[in-house]
């Protein structure tokens, strides 16, 4: 089943020193995976989208900016990326990714994505490290499948999907949750079809019972023919910049649950990473990694 979407350029950005983007790990996760015994022909590299498919999506004036580098310095910090030609590539191609990804998943059933989960970003702006809001893409690819009239994006990120809570706050069709920290960025929240902010510290149990009874929820409001999970491991205990304490066997479970439970109830299921932002890449992966143990792409 080749259901690993990965690209070489999404761990290929020249970055400055001590940059707080781990920008190494997609990489590190694909090479992770070939040494647990994954075979290279399960992944499947995605084309890049075009400026024309993101303007579907986004205000063609801040993508056209952000694409030919013209985006003032303001707009640019607020993304937290210098600009470059391979930011926008990799951009366009992470995008593509999540698309493909939801495509796959539409297939098989599931797929992962080794990167994506660019909740930050709006209709006309970017903000914290995203650009270009893949999971709401993706979702409305998803949907035009004949048998898929309601998305879920359902997002563990420690931060707050902001963006894509606005994107699809007047959408009947896509339904939006996300678990995060209560005082975490972003600090101005928005409404999600259901919002759980936990508390500093909220350590495995806490969490795994606001999970259990999210995922309740959000099946039973909802009725999603697809999920997009959003699996950021920023809530660990190891993470720079999350503070709520999750174990590694944590966020195993986590990942469990949310993928047990599309499977039980016969939901095709997408994944990305999402955020994690510990320096030691070896040890950021080793967290991402869970998400696969999960999906049983390895023992």
């Amino acid at each position: 089943m080749n259901n690993l979407v990965f690209h070489p350029i999404y761990s290929q950005l020249s970055l400055p020193h001590r940059h707080r983007f781990p920008i190494e790990k997609y990489v590190g996760i694909r090479d992770a995976l070939c040494t647990h015994g994954v075979s290279k022909a399960r992944f499947v590299q995605p084309d890049a989208f075009t400026l024309e498919q993101v303007c579907e999506f986004v205000d063609p004036a801040y993508m056209t900016a952000l694409y030919n580098g013209t985006l003032d310095a303001k707009a640019m910090r607020r993304i937290g990326f210098p600009w470059s030609e391979q930011l926008v590539k990799r951009t366009l191609t992470a995008v593509g990714g999540t698309v493909l990804t939801a495509e796959l998943a539409e297939k098989y059933g599931i797929a992962l994505n080794l990167t994506g989960g660019y909740h930050h970003a709006f209709y006309d702006f970017g903000s914290g490290f995203c650009m270009v809001n893949d999971l709401f893409i993706a979702a409305n690819r998803l949907l035009q499948y004949r048998d898929i009239d309601k998305v879920l994006i359902f997002d563990c990120d420690v931060h707050q999907g902001d963006g894509t809570a606005k994107l699809a706050e007047d959408r009947s069709d896509i339904f939006t949750v996300s678990i995060h920290g209560e005082k975490n960025f972003p600090h101005r929240k928005q409404i999600s079809d259901i919002d759980i902010p936990l508390p500093k510290g909220a350590g495995d149990t806490l969490y795994l019972e606001a999970l259990e009874e999210t995922l309740y929820l959000a099946f039973r409001q909802a009725r999603p023919d697809a999920v997009i999970y959003d699996a950021g491991v920023d809530i660990h205990i190891d993470d720079d910049l999350g503070h709520l304490n999750v174990t590694t066997s944590g966020v195993f479970q986590r990942d469990k649950m949310v993928i047990d439970y599309c499977k039980a109830h016969n939901v095709p299921v997408m994944a990305v990473i999402g955020g994690g932002y510990q320096r030691d890449i070896p040890a950021l992966v080793e967290v991402h990694l869970q998400l696969f143990k999960a999906a049983k792409v390895y023992d």
